[in-house]
């Protein structure tokens, strides 16, 4: 039996006046795939993650998160999501369990649990002595990864990163990126990685190229290195984007 995708949304048209943002888009993300959306600036992306998350809705197609309609069900859908936005959207003058706390109170999640998640998420990300920090206090890799939390902690079966190693240092990138990939092997989430930056790409299940609001790609990475032999992943990247 064909397991349900996580995310599915086919067709996806959408445009502001006269400017064209998506064409026709299709992306299916199952159980414990990290895919990632690859292309330049302009290229859709963020108008993609933007319908993804019910921020607005498309002109033409349809979204299903496990199963259930976007259109349909909008809150059951999106109580399946975990995002991570590219800009923050964490209050600086909380604390780490204040900000973490008003998610889980918003979730309807009792107190009891939501400390419990809470503790068990820093410990994983290495930020047990931060609980009691003033989020200004903190890293901008230590911020991305306080929001990596708050995405988690209703225990989605989705998670959408937009841009979210904008702005770290290389350090603070690759351990965002490893504590993802590791959600995807160990409890089976769906990540969809939006970015720019073809290193961020290569180590990823599945790969979704976007230029101008058309898909140029959508396949595996192993399969699109193999087909590009002798060029590199970034020269037939690069040369496929038109950058």
């Amino acid at each position: 039996m064909t397991p349900t995708p996580a995310l599915q949304a086919l067709g996806l048209h959408k445009s502001y006046g006269r400017t064209t943002a998506l064409k026709g888009v299709d992306i299916t993300l199952m159980p414990g795939q990290f895919h990632v959306l690859l292309g330049p600036n302009g290229a859709g992306k963020s108008t993609l993650l933007q319908l993804l998350t019910g921020l607005f809705n498309p002109d033409q197609g349809q979204i299903d998160v496990c199963g259930v309609s976007m259109a349909q069900r909008p809150a059951h859908a999106l109580a399946r999501l975990g995002v991570v936005f590219q800009q923050s959207a964490l209050d600086l003058d909380l604390s780490v369990r204040a900000n973490l706390l008003f998610h889980t109170d918003l979730h309807g999640l009792p107190r009891r649990e939501a400390m419990a998640r809470i503790e068990a998420l820093l410990s994983t990300l290495g930020l047990s002595d931060q609980l009691k920090a003033t989020v200004r206090t903190l890293s901008g890799g230590n911020r991305r990864k306080v929001e990596l939390v708050r995405a988690l902690l209703h225990r989605p079966s989705v998670l959408l990163m937009d841009e979210a190693t904008v702005g770290l240092d290389p350090a603070s990138r690759q351990q965002l990126l490893q504590s993802v990939h590791r959600l995807c092997r160990e409890q089976g989430t769906a990540v969809l990685w939006a970015t720019h930056l073809l290193e961020e790409a290569e180590g990823a299940d599945h790969l979704l190229l976007l230029r101008r609001g058309e898909v140029c790609y959508a396949g595996t990475v192993n399969a699109f290195t193999d087909s590009h032999r002798p060029q590199s992943f970034a020269q037939a990247a690069l040369r496929l984007l038109g950058t």
